[in-house]
């Protein structure tokens, strides 16, 4: 079943708390719509992408609240020129979603890298994702690079 051309849902569709906040975060990143996506997170929300120290996030601490959160859109979503999600599988249990993820993104000047990952989103009482962690590896993605 597919959300719109940016986000392809190949995966159980089940109603569930977590998995809602999920489908939104990614067609808000896809429809580049900043404080849409901003919005979905609680003011204390967390978000590790990726997981642990890396280009993004040296220290592997995060990006806390929805100002760091929204710096963290500024320096690494939103220079992306366009994202694709497939999304191939999906588990929903308790206040979490974990789904098995592809994303392409079409960076400034026509390069393409694909993202292969596991994101969970954990959300509370009111639906706000509190902590959004994608586990990928940024040697990988980087090895998919291709030039226009």
């Amino acid at each position: 079943m597919s959300d719109s051309a940016a986000v392809i849902w190949d995966a159980p569709y089940g109603d569930h708390p977590a998995r809602r906040a999920a489908r939104s975060s990614m067609a808000a990143v896809a429809a580049g719509r900043r404080e849409d996506w901003l919005g979905l997170f609680a003011p204390d929300a967390l978000v590790e992408d990726p997981v642990g120290p890396s280009m993004l996030d040296p220290g592997g601490e995060g990006h806390r609240g929805r100002d760091g959160i929204g710096r963290f859109w500024d320096g690494n979503i939103g220079s992306v020129r366009g994202f694709r999600f497939r999304v191939a599988d999906s588990f929903a249990n308790g206040p979490c979603c974990a789904n098995v993820v592809s994303i392409t993104m079409t960076l400034d000047g026509g390069a393409v890298m694909t993202v292969d990952c596991v994101i969970v989103y954990t959300v509370d009482e009111s639906g706000l994702i509190t902590s959004l962690r994608a586990h990928w590896e940024p040697e990988r993605a980087l090895a998919t690079l291709t030039a226009p």
